[in-house]
C-alpha cells in the first residue's frame, strides 16, 4: 500500500509529497495525521538543511476531502465536533510545525490550491508556482469558515479588504494574479517547474543555515512586536551570529571575491 505522505532527502532537502492523487491530495484525517508526523520528523533531522511540500500527481491540494467529510456528517453532530477538533491537533499541528522549524519551507505548486491547499500554502516561507496553477480559498462555497491559518497570513499579505474579498467570494485567481498580490514568490512554465524547485531549494540547502533561522525567527516575531523591541532582537540575533563559522566565512569569501562555502 502506498504510502499517504512521502518524504525524500536528497542533497540535504527534504521533499514531502501528499500522495493521494486520486482524489487530488485532498485532506482527511489520515493525511492530517500522516503530514504533521513527517514534518515533525523533518523538522527534528540536524541533516536537512531546506524542505519542500508539493503535491503528487497534477495537483498540489484542493482543500478537504469533502466525500470523508460528507460520511462524517453524522458522527460530528452526534459527537458534538469532538473527532473533527482532534483531526485539527494535527492540521494545526501542521501549521506550527512549519513556522517554528528554523530551516525554510518551499512549497512546490501546480495545479489546485485550495482550502487548506492554500492555506499551507500560505504558511510556508517561500512559494513557487506552476504558470497552470488556480487558487481559491473556497470554504465560503460549502458554507464553512477558513482555516489552516489563512485568516492570519492573508491580513498580513494582502491587507483586510483583499482577505476579505478572497475568503468571502471564494472566487478562483492563476499563478499570475498570486504573484502580483505577493502569495507565491515565482512563476515558471509547467515543465519547468521541478527544476526551478530543485534550483530554489538547493541553494537554501546550501545557504548560512544559523542565519537563516535567526532571520525566519525575527520576521515571524515581528509581525507582533514593536519596533524597539525588534530593533532589541536583530542586535541579539546579529551579535550571536557574528561569533559563528557561517559569518568569518561569508565575510572572507567576500574579501576574497569568492562564493562562500557554509558549513
Amino acid at each position: 500500500m502506498a504510502k499517504i505522505v512521502i518524504t525524500d532527502v536528497t542533497d540535504q532537502v527534504a521533499t514531502v509529497t501528499l500522495n493521494r492523487p486520486n482524489v487530488l491530495n485532498a485532506l482527511d484525517d489520515e493525511l492530517a495525521k500522516a503530514l504533521h508526523e513527517n514534518l515533525q520528523t523533518v523538522a527534528a533531522d540536524d541533516r536537512i538543511r531546506c524542505v519542500v511540500i508539493n503535491g503528487a500527481g497534477d495537483n498540489f491540494m484542493a482543500g478537504g476531502d469533502l466525500q470523508f467529510f460528507r460520511e462524517r456528517l453524522p458522527e460530528i453532530r452526534a459527537t458534538e465536533g469532538r473527532d473533527l477538533t482532534a483531526m485539527f491537533e494535527h492540521v494545526h499541528g501542521t501549521i506550527r510545525v512549519i513556522r517554528e522549524m528554523p530551516k525554510p519551507v518551499v512549497a512546490s505548486v501546480r495545479g489546485a490550491a485550495a482550502g487548506f491547499g492554500l492555506s499551507l500554502m500560505l504558511c510556508c516561507d517561500l512559494a513557487i508556482a506552476a504558470k497552470s496553477s488556480v487558487f481559491t480559498l473556497a470554504y465560503c462555497h460549502i458554507g464553512a469558515s477558513p482555516d489552516g491559518g489563512s485568516t492570519y497570513f492573508l491580513p498580513r499579505v494582502l491587507g483586510m479588504k483583499r482577505a476579505f474579498e478572497i475568503a468571502l467570494l471564494g472566487e478562483r485567481f492563476d499563478a499570475q494574479r498570486a504573484a502580483e498580490l505577493g502569495l507565491v514568490n515565482r512563476v515558471v512554465a509547467d515543465d519547468e517547474l521541478p527544476q526551478a524547485t530543485r534550483e530554489l531549494a538547493g541553494a537554501l540547502a546550501k545557504g548560512p543555515a544559523a542565519a537563516y533561522a535567526k532571520t525566519k525567527a525575527l520576521l515571524n516575531g515581528s509581525l507582533g512586536a514593536q519596533l524597539g523591541e525588534q530593533l532589541d532582537l536583530e542586535r541579539d540575533a546579529f551579535v550571536e551570529g557574528a561569533q559563528g563559522d557561517d559569518f568569518a566565512e561569508g565575510v572572507t569569501a567576500f574579501c576574497e571575491k569568492r562564493k562562500p562555502r557554509f558549513a
